[in-house]
This record gives C-alpha cells, sequence and structure tokens, in this order.
C-alpha cells in the first residue's frame, strides 16, 4: 500500500487556482518553489487545451509557448541570477500563476534513514542540538519541499509535497541533514536555496534505480509494471518510479545522497550498482555531471546489531562496504564523499551528530561546485606503503599537518603477513606519514586503518578531516 507521510494541507490558494483551470500542475511546482538560477528550467504538466500553453516569467517578462502532445506538455524557460519573489504565469485560456517564486540554487536530498532523519529525531533517537535549531530556524530564503513516500511498479508523474519557507513548523519534520547543508549554502553564497527531499529509511540502492539501469544485473528480478504500490520499499525500481521519475528533469545544481547501509550485505554489488544510479539518474535528467556529493556510512554497532545473529554475521562487510563508497569517487565524476569516521555512536545506526554530515557535505559543494577554494573539503586520502623489514610507512595526500586526534599514537591499525592474520599494530606520525608496526608481525605484507564496523577515527589532518577507512591489500571479501 500506499506509504503515508504528513505533508500538511496544500496552499488553498493553489487548490483554487488548479481547481478552476484547466492547466494541471505537478505539486513541485507551486507557490514558494526555487529555480536554479542562470540556465534554462523545465516547466511541465497537463492541458485540455487544442491550442497552446503559453508560460509567462516575470523577472524578464517573456513568454514561452508549447502545444500539448496527448495532454502533456513541457517546455524550457532561461533563468536570471538569483533573486525574487517572482511570479510564474501558465495560461491555456484560463490562467494560473505561481506567486512568490525564487530564483537560486537547488539540491536534491536522498537517500535511506540518515538522509531522512527529521531534525526531531526518530523515537529515543535524537538529533544533536535539535532544540536550539529549530527554535532558530527562520529563514524565507531556503525554501524546502518534502516528497511523499512511495514505491509503485511504474514511473509516476507527480511525488506530492509542497514548498515552504523554514520555521519552526517546517524544519522539524525535514531531513536534518539537507537543512543544515541548505543552511549554510545560504549563509555562504547568499543566495536564495531549495531542498527537495526523497528518502525513505532502510532502502536498498537497488530500490533507488530505474528498470533501464538494473538490465545489466541477472540476479535482480524487475517487478512486472501492474500499475500498483508495492508493500515493500525495498522492491527494484520501486522508489525511483514513485520519488525520483517525477522530479527528473526539475532544475538542479546537484544531490547529496546518504545511504549504504541497506546494502552492507553486498559491498562488491553496491560498487558497481550505485556508480550505476548516478549515471542513468544524469542521463535522464540530461544537463550534464550535475555534483553528486555522499556521505561515507557511519561506524557503528546497534543493540539490534547486537541483538541479531543476521547482523552479527554481516559486521565484517561493513567496512568492505565503506570501501566501496570509497573506490566510488573515483567512478563517478563530479562526485566526492564526506568523510565521517570520526562522528559514528556506538549503540546507534543514527549518529545524533547530524550537523558535521551537513558541514562536510557542504565543504564539498563550496570548493568543487562554487569554486571557494579556501574551503577545505578533504582528509588524508592513502596514496602508497614502503616496507622496510618489520615497518610499513604509510604515505598520504592531503596529509598537510597530519595527527591522530587522541595522542601520540593510534589503535586503529592493524599488520598482517602473508597469512593475511591481522595483528594490532603501534602507529606513530612521522615527517613522511604513519609509521605502523607490530611485533608479531615480522615480514609485513597488509596494513588496515580502522577497517570494522564499530570504530572512532582518529587521523586527521591540520584541517581536523579526518580519513577514510583503508586496506592496502586487496584479499578477497570474506562471504
Amino acid at each position: 500500500m500506499k506509504s503515508k507521510l504528513f505533508l500538511g494541507a496544500v496552499p488553498l490558494l493553489f487548490m483554487a487556482i488548479t481547481a478552476q483551470a484547466k492547466v494541471v500542475l505537478p505539486t513541485l511546482f507551486s507557490d514558494g518553489m526555487v529555480l536554479q538560477q542562470r540556465t534554462e528550467v523545465s516547466v511541465w504538466g497537463k492541458s485540455e487545451t487544442k491550442g497552446e500553453v503559453i508560460i509567462t516569467t516575470s523577472w524578464n517578462g517573456k513568454s514561452y509557448k508549447v502545444k500539448p502532445s496527448s495532454g502533456n506538455w513541457r517546455v524550457k524557460v532561461a533563468t536570471p541570477a538569483a533573486g525574487g519573489p517572482y511570479t510564474l504565469v501558465i495560461n491555456d485560456g484560463d490562467e494560473t500563476k505561481l506567486q512568490d517564486v525564487l530564483i537560486g540554487e537547488v539540491w536534491v536530498a536522498s537517500g535511506q534513514s540518515n538522509m531522512e532523519m527529521p531534525l526531531r529525531g526518530f523515537k529515543d533517537q535524537p538529533v544533536a542540538n535539535s532544540e536550539e535549531i529549530i527554535k532558530n530556524a527562520k529563514n524565507d530564503k531556503i525554501r524546502l519541499f518534502l516528497g511523499e513516500k512511495v514505491t509503485w511498479s511504474r514511473p509516476l508523474e507527480e511525488v506530492k509535497g509542497r514548498w515552504q519557507y523554514v520555521s519552526p513548523t517546517s524544519v522539524i519534520e525535514f531531513s536534518a541533514v539537507a537543512y543544515g547543508f541548505a543552511k549554510i549554502l545560504q549563509e555562504k553564497l547568499k543566495v536564495p536555496v531549495g531542498i527537495i527531499e526523497v528518502a525513505w529509511g532502510g532502502t536498498l540502492v537497488q530500490a533507488w534505480m530505474s528498470a533501464k539501469s538494473l538490465n545489466t544485473y541477472p540476479n535482480v528480478k524487475i517487478p512486472e509494471d501492474n500499475n500498483v504500490a508495492f508493500e515493500d520499499k525495498n522492491v527494484p525500481t520501486g522508489l525511483f518510479n514513485g520519488m525520483i521519475n517525477p522530479i527528473v528533469g526539475y532544475g538542479i545544481k546537484g544531490v547529496i545522497w546518504y545511504q549504504g547501509e541497506q546494502n552492507r550485505h553486498e559491498p562488491e554489488n553496491y560498487l558497481k550498482m550505485f556508480p550505476a544510479m548516478v549515471k542513468d539518474w544524469r542521463s535522464r535528467w540530461g544537463i550534464g555531471d550535475f555534483a553528486f556529493y555522499y556521505v561515507q556510512i557511519a561506524p557503528y554497532i546497534s543493540k539490534t546489531e547486537k541483538l541479531s545473529k543476521i547482523s552479527l554475521e554481516l559486521q565484517p562487510k561493513v567496512p568492505f562496504l565503506r570501501e566501496a563508497q570509497l573506490k566510488a569517487e573515483s567512478l563517478i565524476p563530479n562526485s566526492g564523499m564526506a568523510v565521517i569516521m570520526d562522528v559514528g555512536a556506538q549503540n546507534t545506526i543514527h549518529p545524533p551528530d547530524k550537523q558535521t554530515v551537513s558541514n562536510r557535505l557542504s565543504y564539498l559543494a563550496l570548493n568543487k561546485t562554487y569554486g571557494m577554494k579556501n574551503i577545505a573539503y578533504q582528509g588524508p586520502v592513502y596514496k602508497r606503503l614502503v616496507i622496510e623489514g618489520n615497518k610499513v610507512l604509510l604515505k598520504f595526500d592531503h596529509a598537510v599537518d597530519l595527527k591522530f586526534t587522541g595522542g601520540d599514537e593510534s589503535a586503529n591499525f592493524e599488520v598482517a603477513g602473508k597469512n593475511q592474520v591481522f595483528y594490532p599494530a603501534k602507529a606513530i606520525i612521522t615527517n613522511d606519514g604513519v609509521l605502523v608496526t607490530a611485533k608479531e608481525v615480522g615480514e609485513p605484507v597488509s596494513v588496515r586503518y580502522a577497517f570494522k564496523a564499530w570504530v572512532l577515527g582518529d587521523l586527521v589532518n591540520g584541517n581536523g578531516l579526518p580519513a577514510s577507512s583503508f586496506r592496502t591489500d586487496s584479499w578477497v571479501i570474506p562471504k
């Protein structure tokens, strides 16, 4: 059945307009929306007119004409530099006027529960500092669109939602990560920011992929198109059909993504499917390789993980899933990964520190997308190793002022010989990198750092940005 999500009442003005007009618009196009600046954005809808639909934009007084085909129409309109509010008038004989339209930067926020997690938190799982954030939430230059959670057997044309400006009432149910990201962008860029949230907890990447992008995976069963809602949110293609397809083509600058925990049982498949998903989304949007920034899953061993035999068996797979995310960065053009090895929570898969996640996503966007090169976004990245006797020297990029946050030594490194048995290692910072030794290993072959389900990463550079977990070997992932 279709999942129910409280969205609040659609503005009465919009309801009155659409009731009397022949033109029908998706709720994505409504009062208070944000359009991407300095580009051509698509506007679309339905109309019964036999003539033309005329779209007039107040920012330049231009009119665009399009003739519906089978009742559907779509047109591209030019947008100026950031500003507003403006109006957008759509006329097919009856007039629909969209008001309070802003021009600025638009991002999509998607993924599973850590992206969905609202500022109010989940039951018995709070968001850090949420009361203060909610209390101070007041900014009409940030607009939030919370999409309904829908899984469907065929691509839908609309996902229900409404645009709201930032207030204590609107942010309480909105993604804490996405709101924090939007808030930083608006403060730094000084332009309106729109965030479209389409996220659902506990979901596989396969559910967010189109049927076309899954065709190369014979082990993934693509469901029949019966034009019905799926009972299971993890049916392949269901979330793409119900939540992504309806927004494809809306003018955006990029996507922020936080997902992966649900695929921890299949890191090798994830490394293939995740980049394929991004490639397919970009192809459908048709605006080139828009920015795609994502979050590496945090360290955790939740209470349920301790109690569940199946979940315990999956614990060794977790660092390999993080490794797949790390490798994906080199496979996905114009992408970046926010490393959060230092902000996990041992007893929950939903770490309460969402502000750090927002910060690190924003560093990526501000530096790589908006050209603010003075904003650091990258932690230390393992480059190569040098073995001398029983010692291993690890070298890194982005390693100026390398340090351990807990002191002079770290307990997060392990060393193995050719027998592939790992032992805890002593690790110290040198002028050249990190020197690692283990008394049990006379002839080291491989080093692993923070390569566990639960660990608090402690290797950072001078900007305080953490290194990802990593391994220097390519030994087979355990079954």
